[in-house]
This record gives structure tokens, sequence and C-alpha cells, in this order.
């Protein structure tokens, strides 16, 4: 017995057509093999237990567990049933995840066993339903799951629904829902499976986490659009990237991931004759990088250019140059453009501006903020992504700098606001500045700058110790220095690039 779809285009075009195929779609590492028919109907059971619950059309599941198949079965039934798919990193603390919660509405939150006993609390506050999933699929929602019928109606949603809603960090501190539609994450997928050659005989090596749109939304949904299969890693585990190279044709990763590659022997060019493509995103991968990882396999990393509120916007291309220091050209679709910050005007080639992005992979815009929409999503459609970049002579795009003060750490944003909120309400602390610095592996990492107040002898270890309390791990400052005062110029406004400029090299003494 198959499905009955209505009309589900992102459901539809992921998901529907692999519809009772033997085919192979996930080997779990150092497990077994899922079929997609035996991972369809894990979704028609998961969609069953979602409908049983009462959640409705529209509603917001929460989902904050360890990387498993189970998860990814999660955001499908989520598509089926027509519920809107939230996932947060498994790092974020109970106090983060309350403000998740709080502000999504969410009607149900489904964790792993481990979190539960922290989150207990968010039913009585928000009454929100709480069940567990754990990494082997167990849990009250996977056991409340296994005893649902395999086939779910799918619902009837149209490709401007919303689909999913990924948080980013903002600079008020708190972090904006990137409302996401079916036409956002569908039209991305299909033009990234044309323009890097995806098809059914590729097995992608998946070590990204999926609660990030380039795990979820680009790894996983470009392999369901093309028919291939992805060896599924529950993270990256350097042993278990080079046993699996052998069996893979293309990778996705983060800068860190080629980083660590290249301080193994075991990279070489026989480990990965058979490799068609390896991809680098979420950070900016340093030409040295480029450089060392061609020279070891012959293989020419492929860097592109995306963000939570757009997906990808660029690529450098499958056939042709694929130029060190850029992330290449505009995706077929979308537009990009250089503008003065000050006047809104488009600017020559080769002039450092704003980034700005139309296209049909750009958000609806932020959940509950209409004003901070307004802000940064233009009446033209335009997107104000925040970064700065130039486009050369030749067309690529190079990306300089950021307007904002995001920092981009091992692939994960990070907003100073947020972290200086907490700094401050510490004992002792007059003020407190973060700014990311430059690191070889992580690319950059966030360092914290105290002034005390006067009579106290701030201990920075205790503060440390605090923001553990509070913040993922991936967020909190490697390193606090106190000093005297913050730089600041003629209007009173912290002079964040001197703090850089003075402690760039400063990841040499961590």
């Amino acid at each position: 017995m198959t499905n009955i779809t209505l009309n589900n285009p992102l459901f539809d075009s992921l998901f529907g057509h692999h519809d009772n195929k033997n085919t192979s779609f996930i080997h779990v590492y150092g497990e077994r093999t899922i079929t997609h028919k035996e991972f369809l109907f894990l979704v028609g059971r998961m969609a069953n237990a979602i409908s049983s619950l009462g959640v409705l059309t529209g509603d917001r599941l929460v989902l904050q567990a360890e990387k498993s198949p189970y998860c990814l079965a999660v955001y499908a039934a989520c598509l089926q049933s027509g519920i809107i798919f939230l996932p947060l990193n498994n790092a974020y603390t109970a106090s983060e995840v309350s403000y998740f919660v709080a502000d999504s509405g969410a009607k149900v939150l489904i964790c792993d066993p481990a979190y539960e006993g922290a989150l207990t609390d968010l039913k009585d506050e928000f009454g929100i339903l709480l069940k567990t999933l754990s990494l082997d699929g167990q849990g009250s929602f996977g056991e409340l799951a296994a005893t649902m019928p395999n086939q779910f109606l799918t619902v009837s949603r149209h490709i401007k629904d919303l689909a999913a809603i990924l948080y980013t960090s903002g600079t008020t501190g708190r972090s904006k829902g990137a409302m996401l539609t079916q036409e956002n994450l569908l039209s991305n997928a299909e033009t990234l499976k044309d323009y890097w050659k995806f098809d059914d005989q590729d097995v992608l090596l998946h070590a990204l986490p999926i609660f990030h749109t380039h795990g979820l939304f680009v790894a996983s949904n470009v392999i369901l659009l093309s028919g291939g299969s992805m060896i599924f890693l529950n993270k990256f585990d350097l042993d278990e990237v080079v046993e699996s190279l052998p069996r893979a044709t293309t990778m996705m990763g983060v800068p860190t991931f080629y980083v660590r590659l290249l301080e193994d022997k075991r990279l070489t060019s026989e480990l990965t004759k058979h490799m068609r493509l390896f991809i680098s995103g979420s950070a900016p991968l340093l030409s040295e990088t480029h450089t060392r990882f061609l020279k070891l396999t012959g293989h020419h990393i492929l860097e592109r250019y995306g963000m939570t509120e757009t997906n990808m916007n660029t690529s450098n291309p499958y056939c042709g140059e694929r130029r060190p220091g850029t992330v290449g050209f505009p995706l077929p679709g979308v537009e990009i453009k250089i503008t003065d910050s000050d006047t809104g005007k488009t600017l020559t080639k080769n002039k450092v501006g704003q980034i700005e992005v139309r296209g049909p992979n750009v958000f609806k815009g932020y959940w509950g903020m209409e004003e901070k929409t307004k802000e940064e999503l233009k009446a033209d459609g335009f997107f104000i992504t925040g970064d700065l970049g130039l486009i050369d002579s030749d067309g690529y795009i190079e990306i300089v700098g950021r307007d904002k003060d995001l920092i981009i750490s091992g692939g994960y944003n990070i907003y100073p606001k947020e972290i200086e909120l907490l700094l401050d309400l510490q004992a002792g602390v007059l003020e407190s500045a973060v700014v990311g610095i430059p690191h070889p592996d992580f690319g950059e990492t966030g360092v914290g700058f105290l002034v005390c107040k006067e009579g106290f002898d701030l201990e920075t270890t205790t503060v440390l110790e605090v923001l553990s309390d509070n913040l993922a791990a991936f967020k909190r400052p490697r390193k606090l220095i106190v000093l005297d005062a913050l730089p600041r110029n003629t209007m009173g406004k912290v002079q964040k690039n001197q703090l850089r400029e003075q402690y760039k090299n400063l990841y040499l003494k961590l």
C-alpha cells in the first residue's frame, strides 16, 4: 500500500517519490542500511504519532536530540503532516530552549532522554507536550510511533506555506526565527542538485549536524531529491571519516573538517581518488587550506556561500575554476548586488559594500518580528545579509567581512551581544565586549574583554563558570581578558576593530 498524496510539494519532491522503493538511503555508520521504503514507513508512524498528540497543521514542533536517522524522520513527518519544524542545537541550555519555546509558541518538544529532566519545567510554564527520542529511536515519542500504522494521509500544503523555522542569533542579544517556506527549501535543493551534478549514484559522506541549514536543508535535501544515499555519521570523527571515504562519492563539510583531515597522514590522493566532489561552507575557507588539500589529494574544494535566512546564494563552479578566497557566482535564479550601506546604491565591480540577495531561496521574514523583517528584507525583495563583499572583474564574489558583529566559529553563528548581556550582569563587571579573532581550526573564536567596577578583583574563571550554565559550549568565549578600559571613538562607541587587530594573534597562545 502506498501513501495517498494530496498536494504537498516539498514532501512529495523529497520523500514521496521514494515510496515503496527498496533502494539504499541511509548507511548508518557501523550498523545497517535503511532503505527508502523502511524510512518512509518510519516517517508514516511518526506522522501518525504527531497527529495523535493533537498537533494541528501550522503548529510548531521543536526537536532537540542527538543526530540520528530518527531525527531526520521527524523532519519528514512534520512536512507530511503540515507541522512547522523547528530543530535546535543539542548544545543549547534549558534557559535557551525556554526562549525558543516561548517565542515560537510550539506545541510539542521532542528531546533526548538525557535532557528531559532539565526541560520538565517547560511543561508547566508553557503547556508544551514533552516527549523523548533517543539515538536508537527509543524514548516516549519513539515508543508511541512504534504503535502507529506505517501510512499517513499526506496533508495538502501550498508552495508558499511555512515549512520550518530556524533560529539565528540577533544583534539585540536574542535569537530571531527565520521563517522558511516550502518554496525556499525546494527551489534551493533543485538548483543545487543540478548545479553540483548530483544523481542517484551519489553517496554523500554526511558528518554535519542536522539542526543547521547546511546538514539538513543542503546536504539531506539534495540527496533526497537526487535519489542518492548517505553515509550517516553522528558527528565528525576523523577515524570514521577516513574509513568511510572509500565508500563515498561526495562530502560536504565546514572548513574545520578539512583542516583536521589535512593533519592526518592517511589523507592521500589514493584515499580520495574515487571522490567526485568536496564542498565547504558555513565559514570562510582559508586559501591555504584549499591549496594544501589540492596538493595532497588532487581535488579542488568547492566553496559556496549561504546563510540561515537564504540557504545557498552562490557557489564556485562545478565545471570551471574554483577560485580560492572566493565563493563563486550567484546560483541560477539568485540575484546578488553590492550596495553602499548609507545610500543603498549599487556599487561597481571591485568595490566593497554590503551584500544583498534576492531569489526564491530568500526567507519569508522573522517570526513575530515585523519591524526587524522590514529593516532587513526590503520591499523590492532584496535581503540585506549583513556581510560585506565585492564582485571582482571576473564576476567572482569575495566575502571580506561583516557589517554585523557575527562570529562564525566552526560553522556555528555566535552573536556577541547575547554573551555581553550575560557578562554585564556579573558582579564586578562594569562593561564588556566580545569579538571574534582568527583561529587555525575553527576559523574564528570568541574572546571576551571585561572592565572591572572600582574596588573589585574580578576572577575570570568564576565568570566563565556562570556562562557555562547559561550558554551552549560553542558560544562561550575561549578566554576572558580584563582591561582598564575599552577602546572608544569620539562618539563613545566601542571600537571592536581595535580589539580584533590588537589580539589577532592571540590564538597562538590559547
